[in-house]
């Protein structure tokens, strides 16, 4: 057993990949207040804004550091298919985003909720919305990755809902936040060690 340092300025996560290869059973859906808004076409702004709102305690990034012009070849790509998770009072208060640009398969790309939600089963309602709008015709895989700064429960919640491992690798990458995408104060749970 070795133990390898990570550079100053870095973080290291282990990211575990899972599949689906086969459509679950149909199963009723889990009630919730909450609701689907698809967003068609997002601007850039608006995404990001929601982006940051559910994945900044877990230091969600990959976004938030790609051009205005990339990003908006993604999330305007209608083989991606983008829904805010909206209140009661319609306030968008989560993200699920579901990617069919290779053939056969729907990576469950983004998949989040504002950190006031875990918990209440909110989670498993929005988790059928996307096998339901995931599974469809020609589809033959589902997949989705989680790494160990996602939420804690984040593996086990993947496969409790179906999904198994198949793959796992560290991934080292310098922390957004000494690079100003988030702020220090994000996900105090990681610590920030800050080599300047």
């Amino acid at each position: 057993m070795s133990l390898d340092p990570v550079p100053p300025g870095q973080l290291a996560a282990i990211v575990t990949s899972l599949e689906m290869l086969a459509r679950p059973r149909p199963a009723p859906m889990p009630m919730s207040a909450l609701r689907l808004s698809r967003w068609q076409a997002p601007a850039v702004q608006a995404y990001r804004t929601l982006f940051r709102r559910i994945g900044e305690p877990w230091l969600w990034f990959s976004r938030l550091a790609m051009s205005d012009a990339d990003l908006t070849a993604i999330i305007h790509d209608p083989a991606v298919e983008i829904f805010a998770v909206v209140d009661a009072q319609g306030i968008e208060v989560g993200l699920l985003e579901l990617d069919f640009r290779s053939a056969g398969q729907c990576e469950l790309a983004f998949f989040g909720l504002i950190p006031q939600l875990t918990g209440k089963g909110h989670g498993r309602w929005l988790m059928a919305h996307a096998l339901a709008l995931g599974w469809r015709k020609g589809v033959t895989r589902m997949w989705v990755h989680t790494c160990t700064l996602d939420h804690h429960g984040a593996l086990g919640f993947y496969r409790k809902a179906g999904f198994t491992p198949f793959a796992r690798a560290v991934e080292i990458f310098a922390d957004p936040r000494l690079a100003g995408l988030l702020p220090r104060d994000a996900a105090p749970q990681i610590p920030l060690f800050d080599p300047a």
